[in-house]
């Protein structure tokens, strides 16, 4: 069973549900389920989430703006429209190149 504030059949804009915070990485769950969920977070130019590891498969989405996506020591730029894959595991940080929005996707692998 999955959790979540929103309605079924409710239509909402799904970028108006995080706004970012100028002292912090804003996070707002959309759907957690034992196998995993959705999240988005919103990032204002220069902020960060220093290396951490992937807690499940991830689909991290970039739905505005511009990020670094920093894996293993190695940069790649995401601007809105693109996306990539991680493992579970995997060292991994972000910093905010733009004010940005971005769509986190966690499965886990049963």
């Amino acid at each position: 069973m999955i959790e979540t504030e929103i309605k079924f059949s409710e239509v909402r804009d799904l970028l108006a549900q995080v706004e970012a915070d100028d002292s912090k990485v804003s996070f707002k769950r959309i759907i957690k389920a034992p196998a995993g969920g959705v999240s988005l977070l919103a990032f204002k130019a220069g902020q960060k989430l220093s290396e951490h590891l992937s807690p499940a498969e991830l689909m991290v989405y970039v739905a505005e703006g511009a990020i670094r996506f920093t894996i293993f020591d190695t940069p790649h730029e995401l601007r809105a429209g693109q996306f990539l894959l991680l493992g579970e595991g995997v060292p991994h940080s972000v910093e905010a190149q733009t004010d940005s929005k971005v769509m986190l996707i966690k499965i886990k692998a049963q």
